[in-house]
């Protein structure tokens, strides 16, 4: 068995782990089917290039009053066009395992194939994890007089009643975007929210053309369910969310190895190590870095989730994430 597991181990490289990576995202998460979490070329490439942050210039909307055209004595006067800088943390996280020879043999099956198998649902369900410590971050609540980032232009607590959530809730959370509301495609809840829902008969299932599986639905809205998005208390906290309104990327800087594997021949072990460098962003709320633990060379999931170290630069509305606190009822 021993001589087998070499043999699978060898015949994968970096290249075909990334693109595997690639495919599994793609293929598996929600965030990204629902179209919530877009890539953006221009950023992968410059997570390649390496470095610590990406940068993300953009124009400011334009501004100011139409002036009353003269008959040939008044001149129009002129404003100007104004940037702001949009900046994402990169992320980089390793993460290896071991498996050994015996206990394959006593088990009756390869735990390397096992390990293999598995690689892509771990890495998704850390990626959903560093999203939900993103969009807590970006959420908080600050103190001394300090504000978070959305607290209070894209949190709707409607937590005071004791009903769950229902269409009135809801519809109330999604105008906080104004003329910009039609454009939310998705909600984010925990499971026990959304098993309420489905107590209520209120969910609704779709099943598109080109998939074999029913998505679930609500107002409209394509459900995702992860519990990852964890009560505080009885007060549960679901997102609503614009079509690209997070910015998913990876990239492949030349001086990390993505995919690597090792052998301890004395105790018969197997290691396989991987390491990934990724992008999770909500666009139009800048990553400052104000409050991170002394040792990170980029940001744990504890600092994501720390209001101090996110600032809002897009104007409200094009911001497409609402926070909407409720119940769950009876």
């Amino acid at each position: 068995m021993a001589n087998e597991i070499t043999k699978i181990l060898d015949t994968i490289t970096p290249q075909q782990y990334n693109a595997y990576m690639q495919q599994y995202t793609a293929a598996k998460s929600a965030f990204v089917q629902s179209g919530i979490a877009v890539s953006d070329e221009r950023v992968s490439k410059n997570i390649t290039s390496g470095g610590l942050l990406v940068n993300m210039p953009f124009w400011n909307d334009l501004t100011g009053d139409s002036e009353v055209l003269g008959n040939g004595d008044k001149a129009l006067e002129t404003g100007k066009i104004t940037a702001g800088a949009d900046i994402a943390c990169v992320l980089y996280r390793g993460r290896g395992w071991a498996a050994n020879e015996l206990t394959g043999i006593v088990a009756g099956s390869d735990p390397v194939r096992a390990v293999l198998n598995r690689i892509g649902a771990y890495w998704l369900r850390e990626d959903q994890k560093a999203l939900i410590a993103t969009l807590n971050g970006i959420f908080a609540t600050g103190t001394g007089g300090e504000k978070g980032a959305l607290e209070e232009t894209h949190v709707s607590d409607q937590s005071k009643a004791s009903t769950g959530i229902d269409a009135g809730m809801v519809l109330d959370a999604k105008q906080l975007l104004g003329d910009s509301a039609d454009q939310v495609t998705a909600i984010a809840m925990h499971s026990a929210v959304y098993t309420k829902l489905q107590k209520d008969n209120l969910i609704q299932y779709i099943q598109p053309t080109t998939a074999t599986i029913n998505i679930p639905t609500y107002l409209g809205y394509r459900v995702i369910i992860d519990d990852g998005i964890a009560p505080t208390g009885d007060i549960y906290t679901s997102y609503l969310f614009r079509t690209g309104s997070i910015g998913l990327n990876t990239g492949n800087p030349s001086g990390l190895t993505t995919f690597e594997t090792s052998r301890e021949a004395a105790k018969g072990n197997d290691m396989i190590y991987t390491r990934r460098a990724l992008v999770m962003h909500p666009y139009g709320v800048k990553w400052t870095g104000a409050e991170v633990a002394e040792g990170n060379i980029t940001p744990s999931n504890t600092d994501l989730a720390k209001f101090k170290n996110w600032q809002r630069v897009y104007e409200p509305k094009n911001i497409g994430i609402i926070a909407l606190k409720h119940k769950i009822g009876k």
